[in-house]
């Protein structure tokens, strides 16, 4: 009987206890976006009891029933005291003090808040991509991200861009970082034949894009392994929202002119220039062999009649008289177009239910080069689908077409190019008295205007993204992700060149059509595990496997000896000079992890890593492992912080990674053959030697960082300094002969880079009036510090590698200046016992370094200020300690050295005995001074930019209510408004697309300047 007592006791005590606790559910949401807020705090006051929100912002806490009040808290937000009802289900909006801390961060095959993160991700939201007049999303990204370093090629609408993250780590392998949209990552090298080289990312439309994260550090990257060491660039694009269905549209038009133009003879300076410098070569090659003359006075006669007067007459056209003709034509004028207009039409639609969200969108923009025949036009249209089956199963697919046109030019070394039009003689009318272009021997070089009218160099592109999904939620916290990717990107480009042009008159016309498919085959299947135990432990683990197979099928056709230039299609050719076509291949099968711990959101800690198998490497290397690891302390979190009114926000982070990259050839560690024949028969010749030992180029990266927010938080920002060293390049190195080879490629040498980068936010003023400054600098050396052995140069031409030096930098001459007494150009030999000895001899002197395209540090500062729906923001983008080579200054920079026209500089050379001037005494045909490779045309090429301005109004919603409208904003927008430099070419931001590569940059050669573009927009809500 006590026994059964006792029994019911405890059953009764134990039914007490359960009766005095109750569970609490809910869901924590950002109060203005509707966001869950993953890894809120909630805690029962006066407990230690307490929960972390999962990925969906859902949390359930068992508390005492006598408990009256939750304290609900999350990094960047204002924490609530939450009184308790008689409902157990408690939702619960929070309220953002700053965007910087809480926001959600798009990290590999994940998320995570921003306040937590241990390595370095920059983030950059989409809305300030929106509306840009430009071709390409990686153009909007300049001067906005810190450490990354943004550079189009020239002003051609559609061309290259070049991104550098924290430097150039590679030589031969590519330095572009790898781009992943939605998951799926995209082919990025240019496929086109004809002009310089497309930009494969204009495709995509800047406007479907919700967010772009740049992960610059080992920790952040090193789950892409041996794609990630110049980085990764994530694009995650728009995706629609439950409730009603909100449509936008919108419609820009404006118009572009050159940042900047040049100086060039007229006509009088022409003749005058000129005579001078026949004047000039007559008198020095009398003065080198008198006994060819009967005296000075009959070299210089017979210079000016033959290469003078006879020259100025021909360049006036047939029979005409210099001294009688009142030609000058302006031929810089004729290169650029004549009010070029850019326009841009969208239209978006997005909503949905709690099952199923969409986010649809078409787009149209075309933009007119500043260039005569350069044209850019992208048709674009986007759907993404989200569906919650079950509340265990959602699925969706992600997908984009693309139609991209571009009118071509000739590449910057083409005397076809618009550019190059500036050679041609102030003296010379474009056309005849029948409307006729001239060409030679009228011209001094073909006339490029003449490839306006009978050339035409046509690349269209089709391009379609997508990325399927299914996410299956298989136990509290844990989540099973499949996802197939695709990209398939074709191009076709169809060129000819009729009888007149440079390119078909030495054939009676010529064409080519070369056609490229890539395909990117992308299958992932990986697991988020998401858990939190208590309060304090929060645990974060992901881990997968992914396979990416890419495929390229080229076919190009060239011919000749067409009937009529009106015909223009290859099977119109009298001769099929070429006809070829080939397939190349690559796969990679990976492996990754990661995990993530945080204690109480103080202490925090990242382990990841990645091995991945490639096609690209030797049997004996097939694999390689990546793994990093970071950690963080919140220091804002300890009591020794938590009532300090100055420090709001206070975290230091450390990071060390490895990451790899395997940007190269695709069968460059076999042994290959090669077709060939001999005497009409077909055979193999040996063609490469191979390498089973080769494998990626390794990055280690070393970052330290701190985060920090004062004053609220309306103050914050990130400093961090790095050291990333690449090793094992991937270089060709000389063999012995005797192996019937001249190089191998083979893993040698190190680089390094090394920097800081500061990055400031600030809500100076809140209220009515707001006003926010974003700031960013970084500060970057790059270093060569070892090439195979016993080597220290690799000598390009002009760009060299150099150990001790950064990549790229320009190798020649050095000029001293000008010889007062003889107007001699100078030369420092250099020599090991000569040094600064100077020399009117260039063959004396020793090649040195002579300028480094690479810049000291690069940044911006965005300012932008709104009120009562006006707003203004304003960029500034700059460029410090970056050298630029006028190579075309060569030829109209070198006091008349042959015929083409100069910039009016020259007028300032040597002319008499005892002047002081740096530039030399023109003597046509002779080279004094204007010799390739030597620091005369050495030029500063830093400079601070207006990159951008936009003033806006926001009509009141009061008003627009009453039409129907959700929202009307009108803006006017202008794009590289203003230029502060020191440069004195077209434009300071330039690397020629005829001579830029992995290690060339910074080479001007008639490269097209930037445009400067106003336009005026339209954005309208439903």
């Amino acid at each position: 009987m006590k026994q059964s007592l006792l029994t019911t006791l405890l059953a009764f005590g134990a039914m007490m206890m359960f009766a005095q606790n109750r569970t609490l559910t809910g869901k924590i949401l950002d109060g203005e976006s509707g966001e869950p807020l993953y890894g809120a705090t909630v805690l029962a006051q006066g407990t230690s009891n307490g929960t972390i929100a999962d990925i969906d912002g859902n949390f359930s806490l068992t508390v005492p029933t006598d408990t009256k009040v939750l304290l609900v808290s999350y990094t960047g937000y204002n924490s609530q005291e939450i009184a308790i009802g008689a409902s157990n289900v408690i939702d619960i909006t929070m309220a953002p003090n700053v965007t910087a801390l809480n926001e959600i961060v798009v990290v590999g095959y994940g998320t995570q808040i921003k306040s937590t993160l241990t390595g370095n991700i920059a983030k950059l939201d989409g809305d300030r991509l929106k509306d840009l007049p430009v071709s390409s999303m990686e153009q909007g990204l300049q001067g906005k991200t810190a450490g990354v370093f943004i550079e189009s090629a020239n002003g051609k609408p559609g061309g290259a861009v070049r991104v550098r993250i924290r430097g150039a780590g590679s030589i031969t392998a590519s330095n572009q970082p790898l781009y992943i949209v939605d998951g799926v990552p995209i082919s990025v090298d240019a496929q086109n034949i004809s002009g310089g080289a497309l930009n494969p990312l204009a495709d995509l439309n800047p406007n479907d894009i919700e967010s772009v994260e740049i992960l610059k550090d080992a920790s952040a990257g090193a789950i892409y392994g041996s794609r990630a060491a110049n980085g990764v660039v994530l694009i995650t694009t728009r995706k629609g929202k439950a409730g009603k269905t909100n449509i936008e549209a919108n419609f820009q038009m404006g118009s572009s002119t050159p940042t900047g133009k040049r100086e060039f003879l007229n006509r009088e300076q022409y003749i005058q220039m000129f005579t001078r410098s026949v004047t000039g070569a007559a008198t020095y090659e009398y003065a080198l062999d008198p006994s060819a003359w009967t005296d000075e006075a009959e070299a210089i006669d017979w210079y000016v009649e033959n290469y003078a007067t006879k020259r100025f007459n021909r360049y006036s056209g047939p029979g005409a008289d210099y001294t009688t003709t009142t030609t000058n034509t302006n031929w810089q004028d004729q290169a650029f177009a004549d009010n070029p207009v850019s326009t841009q039409a969208s239209i978006a639609a997005s909503g949905g239910t709690d099952k199923t969200k969409f986010y649809a969108s078409a787009a149209w923009n075309k933009q007119e080069g500043i260039l005569i025949g350069n044209n850019f036009e992208r048709m674009s249209a986007r759907l993404n689908l989200d569906q919650a089956a079950s509340k265990r199963l959602n699925f969706g697919i992600n997908m984009s077409l693309a139609r991209t046109f571009t009118d071509q030019v000739s590449d910057d070394n083409q005397f076809s190019t618009p550019m190059q039009l500036v050679a041609l003689s102030p003296l010379t009318p474009p056309r005849d008295a029948d409307g006729v272009l001239y060409d030679r021997p009228t011209t001094t070089y073909y006339n490029g205007l003449i490839d306006q009218e009978d050339a035409n160099r046509d690349v269209t592109s089709f391009r379609t993204l997508a990325n399927s999904y299914v996410r299956l939620k298989l136990a509290e916290g844990l989540l099973l992700n499949g996802d197939l990717g695709v990209d398939v990107y074709n191009l076709r480009d169809n060129a000819f060149y009729g009888s007149r042009t440079d390119g078909g008159n030495a054939s009676n016309g010529y064409g080519s059509s070369l056609y490229s498919q890539i395909v990117n085959f992308t299958p992932k299947t990986y697991l988020n595990y998401d858990k939190a135990f208590g309060a304090q432990h929060h645990l974060s683990l992901t881990g997968g496997m992914e396979y990416q197979q890419s495929r390229n099928d080229v076919t190009r056709v060239e011919g000749q000896e067409f009937p009529v230039d009106d015909l223009k299609t290859l099977a119109s050719a009298a001769t099929i000079t070429i006809g070829t076509s080939s397939i190349t291949e690559f796969s990679f099968l990976s492996y990754f992890a990661r995990a993530n711990y945080d204690f109480d959101r103080k202490y925090l800690l990242s382990l990841s890593a990645r091995a991945d198998g490639s096609s690209r490497f030797g049997k004996n290397n097939r694999y390689g492992y990546f793994p990093a690891v970071s950690a963080g302390w919140v220091l804002s979190e300890e009591d020794f912080l938590a009532d300090n009114d100055l420090i709001s926000f206070l975290k230091i982070r450390a990071s060390y990674g490895k990451t790899g990259n395997a940007a190269i050839g695709n069968f460059q560690h076999l042994g290959l053959y090669g077709a060939n024949s001999y005497a009409g028969v077909s055979g193999l010749a040996p063609s490469q030697i191979p390498n089973p030992d080769l494998k990626w180029e390794k990055t280690t990266q070393t970052d330290f960082g701190l985060d920090f927010g004062l004053f609220d938080n309306r103050l914050n920002g990130e400093i961090d300094y790095y050291i990333k060293n690449t090793t094992d390049l991937l270089l060709n190195v000389p063999v012995p002969s005797t192996t019937g080879f001249e190089s191998q490629t083979k893993n040698v040498g190190e680089v390094e880079n090394k920097g800081w980068e500061f990055v400031i936010n600030s809500n100076n003023l809140v209220g009515d009036f707001k006003w926010t400054t974003s700031f960013n600098i970084a500060l970057n050396k790059n270093k060569v510090k070892s090439l195979s052995a016993g080597q220290d140069l690799i000598d390009l031409g002009l760009s060299a590698v150099k150990v001790g030096e950064s990549i790229g930098v320009f190798y020649g001459a050095e000029y001293a200046g000008v010889d007062p007494a003889n107007g001699d150009a100078l030369w420092y030999k250099n020599g090991e016992n000569t040094g600064r000895e100077t020399t009117n001899d260039y063959s004396e002197a020793e090649y040195v370094v002579i300028g480094n395209p690479n810049p000291d540090f690069i940044g911006g500062i965005t300012n932008s200020f709104s009120w009562k729906g006006i707003s203004l923001d304003v960029l500034f983008q700059g460029v410090y300690g970056n050298e630029i080579y006028k190579d075309g200054d060569r030829f109209m920079a070198c006091q008349a050295c042959w015929f083409d026209n100069q910039t009016t500089d020259q007028l300032k050379h040597w002319d008499k005995p005892g002047d002081i001037t740096k530039v030399p005494e023109p003597r046509f045909w002779y080279s004094n001074g204007d010799q390739s490779r030597n620091s005369r045309y050495v030029s500063d090429g830093s400079y601070l930019r207006l990159k951008t301005l936009t003033i806006g109004y926001e009509l009141p919603r009061s008003i627009l209510e009453n039409i129907g409208l959700s929202r009307l904003r009108l803006y006017v927008i202008g794009q590289n408004l203003m230029t502060f430099t020191k440069y004195d070419g077209w434009d300071p931001e330039v690397s020629s697309d005829a001579f830029s590569d992995n290690v060339a940059s910074g080479i001007d050669f008639y490269s097209a300047p930037q445009p400067k573009t106003i336009a005026f927009g339209i954005n309208v809500g439903f």
